[in-house]
């Protein structure tokens, strides 16, 4: 199909090529008496000059047009009858061309068809060298005299359609840095060869970060439009056919889906699709931007494709601020149908676009994903009970392309493990589906908090009745939001607070992280710890900065949130000294307002409850302490704390270890592994002496002395 495609514009531009052969031929038939007759004899003409050559130079008018002036008058230079290429006539009409301009168009192009033509050229030319055309040489060809080819040479300067426009770029000649405008080389933009040659691939200069794909090639499974959607491809076709842009900004965290959206716009009004991931634009400077996103808008006008920029977020939080800018003035520039693709709002005063329609794209509810998840599971023959597809529904909120991922990455595994025993189904169980889905959505966190492997349980845990009862209670408030927000009601009383804010409160190594831990690992979420003290700047609006790329991320991530050094910005509100503390207000403000926003848990841990502000921690839904442990609990932590595989002297005494050194259960933990190392070192089995080095070690960490211990 490519291939008939190819030859058919060739067959409609033939007459102008014909046309540039006639040009061609008329000016060889004059070189003899423009150059001399020795032109073909002298075997190193266009290599030296003689003197009766440049005697002849002299005696020529200056800026005399070489071939036009002794033309026959038979032969026209511009022939009116010339049949115009729908997509030739589409490039004047836009670009507000003259025949001059289609003329030297032409001149160009054809060494791009033909490599006879670079000969040809050079023969024009006078230099085996040029093998390009160059300024003179068109105006050569397309004048009659010295005033007229003096005149056109405003047609080569930089605000001429041709080159505003770059459908045609100057290139300096072989070895002249400095050359003049008259010897520069002309040379048709890439894009535009394609374009009039019908070609369908992609410009090799954007290759990098576009996709193309047209209506023949789409997928042609097309799922309804629902909502506001529904009528995006009515109102695109009203703006093409009236000769508007439309720009349209759809937002949300599925990304699949609005690809397949806008896909499916480009499917139905029979356009090409142009797809652009602009997170593939890394580190180019602000000129580059410039100039790639020229050649996409090229790109997306030539073709008459639907524009879709994907990752528009990376683009707006980029460091350098003229980036963004120079992004908006191209897009502005837009004429067709443009589509931009972020998870964040749009903020309309940023953009400098009047006219932009919001599309948004949320998650999925707890009914559609419940619908998705037995669709696919169904396609995938897999059997869950409907227990487990209420806690696959309600435990993740995943877009619809999630879903699928989740269910065909645990279908591929089982398939893997299934290799070899040709006869044995490995069956998909929830836990391969939690596994899976877990994989799904850690990606986007990983760039912005330090993920925690999850392997503690709640037999691990050693702390008070209580303090255990309100994890579990935090545990089953997630487990059960479905059955009370969605199937009781509650959700539609709710504007916001859906998630689960909780403050673990207590001293250092008194089990807030493990806790946490022992939360994602029953949930079967990732955890990730952020430590605030490193995202809160002394520039203002930096730290919600910091706070809002973290929860976004986490909103589409489905993980547990643990902040930990809450100290950093929580405080004493109530003292305003200056405009920073009143900022810092603001700055705990903003986090509690992402918190109560975000649909997962989001965890604080701080080491001084008394320093939280009360009105902070009245709107938070669970408050759990974490009190150092007492004798008792230390007992537990110190013969839970060793593995059974650790080789342990029976001189050891727990009670005594219990009573007499108070240690939280993180100090426990560290002077167990060290006396493990100084054991295996000495090549014994760990003994009450190795406990107690590694406890003086640990003391000396903390500014403590050990002199109480009794051997």
């Amino acid at each position: 199909m490519q291939k008939a495609s190819k030859f058919t514009a060739i067959n409609r531009l033939l007459p102008w090529l014909q046309w540039v052969d006639q040009l061609i031929n008329r000016a060889i038939n004059l070189a003899p008496s423009v150059y001399g007759e020795e032109i073909s004899n002298d075997a190193f003409r266009g290599l030296r000059i003689t003197d009766h050559e440049a005697q002849r130079l002299l005696k020529r008018e200056p800026g005399s047009s070489l071939f036009g002036q002794q033309a026959s008058e038979d032969l026209k230079l511009f022939p009116k009858d010339l049949p115009i290429p729908s997509r030739l006539k589409r490039l004047a009409d836009a670009f507000s061309l003259s025949q001059f301009d289609i003329g030297v168009l032409f001149i160009a192009l054809v060494p791009e068809l033909d490599l006879k033509y670079e000969r040809l050229y050079a023969y024009l030319q006078d230099d085996v060298n040029k093998k390009r055309p160059c300024v003179d040489l068109a105006l050569n060809l397309l004048s009659s005299n010295a005033s007229e080819k003096l005149q056109r040479r405003n047609h080569f300067l930089g605000n001429s359609p041709l080159f505003q426009h770059n459908l045609i770029c100057l290139f300096p000649g072989t070895g002249h840095e400095q050359s003049s405008l008259l010897s520069c080389f002309l040379k048709v933009d890439d894009l535009i060869i394609a374009y009039l040659l019908e070609e369908q691939g992609l410009d090799r200069r954007i290759s990098f970060l576009c996709d193309l794909s047209y209506p023949d090639t789409m997928s042609s499974s097309q799922s309804e439009l629902d909502g506001d959607k529904e009528d995006l491809p009515a109102l695109a076709q009203n703006y093409i056919d009236i000769g508007k842009p439309l720009w349209l900004y759809f937002q949300g965290p599925d990304n699949a889906s609005k690809k397949e959206y806008a896909g499916q716009i480009a499917g139905r009004l029979n356009k090409p699709f142009l797809y652009v991931n602009l997170a593939r634009l890394g580190n180019n400077s602000t000129e580059d931007v410039a100039r790639i996103c020229k050649l996409i808008i090229r790109e997306a006008w030539l073709k008459e494709a639907i524009l879709y920029f994907d990752n528009y977020d990376v683009l707006r939080a980029s460091k350098q601020a003229n980036i963004h800018q120079q992004f908006m003035d191209q897009v502005s520039e837009c004429c067709g149908i443009t589509v931009l693709s972020g998870i964040e709002s749009w903020v309309s005063e940023e953009s400098g676009l009047r006219g932009m329609i919001l599309i948004k794209f949320d998650i999925p509810d707890y009914s559609q994903r419940m619908a998705l998840w037995k669709k696919i599971l169904k396609k995938h023959t897999i059997q869950l009970s409907k227990d487990e597809i209420d806690n696959l529904t309600g435990r993740y909120r995943l877009t619809a392309n999630q879903i699928v991922n989740v269910v065909e990455t645990a279908f591929n595994e089982a398939q893997l493990q299934s290799v070899g025993y040709p006869n044995q189904k490995q069956e998909i169980t929830l836990s391969d589906l939690f596994s899976a889905a877990r994989v799904q959505t850690r990606n986007s966190m990983t760039q912005l908090a330090q993920q925690i492997k999850t392997i503690a349980n709640w037999e691990d845990l050693v702390l008070p009745e209580d303090t255990l009862i309100q994890l579990r209670e935090i545990s089953a408030h997630y487990i059960h939001r479905p059955t009370v927000h969605d199937t009781w009601g509650f959700g539609r009383k709710l504007s916001y607070g859906k998630g689960i804010n909780v403050l673990f409160t207590g001293s250092s190594g008194t089990g807030k992280t493990m806790a946490a831990e022992v939360l994602a690992n029953h949930l079967a979420f990732d955890l990730f710890k952020i430590d605030l003290s490193g995202i809160v700047s002394k520039y203002i609006g930096e730290t919600e900065k910091n706070l809002d790329k973290i929860f976004t991320a986490a909103e589409n991530a489905n993980v547990i949130l643990f902040f930990d050094e809450a100290d950093a910005l929580f405080g004493k509100r109530s003292e305003i000294r200056d405009s920073h503390d009143r900022y810092a207000n603001l700055e705990v403000s903003y986090l509690l307002q992402k918190m109560e926003q975000y649909d997962g848990i989001a965890i604080l841990a701080t080491n001084l409850r008394e320093n939280m502000d009360e009105a902070f921690v009245r709107r938070l839904a669970f408050i759990v302490h974490f009190p150092f442990p007492d004798e008792a609990c230390r007992r537990q932590i110190w013969e839970k704390v060793w593995p059974e595989e650790t080789p342990l002297s029976e001189d050891i005494d727990l009670d005594n270890l219990a009573s007499q050194l108070k240690l939280s259960g993180g100090n426990i933990k560290n002077v167990a592994l060290a006396a493990a190392f100084m054991a295996a070192d000495s090549g014994q089995v760990v003994t009450y002496r190795h406990i107690l080095d590694a406890t003086q070690r640990e003391y000396q960490k903390l500014g403590k002395a050990i002199d109480t211990i009794v051997e």
